[in-house]
């Protein structure tokens, strides 16, 4: 289904953590990430479709849990075990408050659509031959997801429509592979001292 664990995941060693902090230190010496910072880190930059910045800011919003504009250590770490060894329930909450741009819990029609929309974009631009039509696929997610049909997907909705149906969480999960990316880049950094 997407979001669960297996056998296979990968331990997050104390020496990761070191380098965790090893490069948050460097690449933060102000003990802040900063949103520019965060897309640099992400690979953000010029060359990027505004779909993959839109989505890596509705990412670091959702990271920023105190919402002053900046990730701390102690933000960043939550945010990484999170997304390395965070439960299906947790990326679901995490998933929802990415969604929910304005913060009042509950996610509209315009909300899950701009989500839905930066994530198919992102897919074409890997594959062009995608031709997903973005408000038939918000149309299903709201049939089967907003069970009291009063046009907003509750947190308990979202969680519950994602996990009882393997289309609609594939629609609305976010982690794509973070942990394969995540140690891979951390012995890139390791080999490149």
């Amino acid at each position: 289904m997407g979001q669960t664990q297996g056998a296979t995941d990968k331990e997050v060693t104390l020496q990761n953590i070191q380098e965790l902090y090893r490069k948050f230190a460097s690449e933060c010496p102000s003990g802040n990430l900063h949103l520019h910072e965060f897309k640099r880190i992400f690979g953000i930059n010029s060359t990027s479709t505004e779909e993959e910045s839109a989505y890596m800011e509705n990412v670091f919003r959702s990271f920023d849990t105190n919402k002053d504009g900046n990730i701390d250590f102690m933000e960043y770490v939550a945010a990484v075990h999170l997304v390395l060894r965070g439960k299906l329930e947790d990326k679901l909450k995490w998933s929802f408050k990415v969604y929910d741009k304005d913060g009042n819990g509950c996610l509209d029609r315009q909300e899950v659509r701009h989500i839905v929309k930066i994530i198919y974009k992102i897919k074409q631009h890997n594959d062009p031959a995608i031709t997903e039509n973005i408000d038939d696929i918000c149309d299903k997610i709201f049939h089967l997801v907003d069970k009291n049909k009063d046009s907003q997907i509750s947190l308990e909705e979202f969680i519950e429509g994602a996990e009882k149906d393997p289309w609609v969480m594939d629609q609305l999960k976010l982690d794509i592979g973070p942990c394969d990316w995540f140690i891979e880049h951390l012995k890139d950094r390791q080999t490149n001292r």
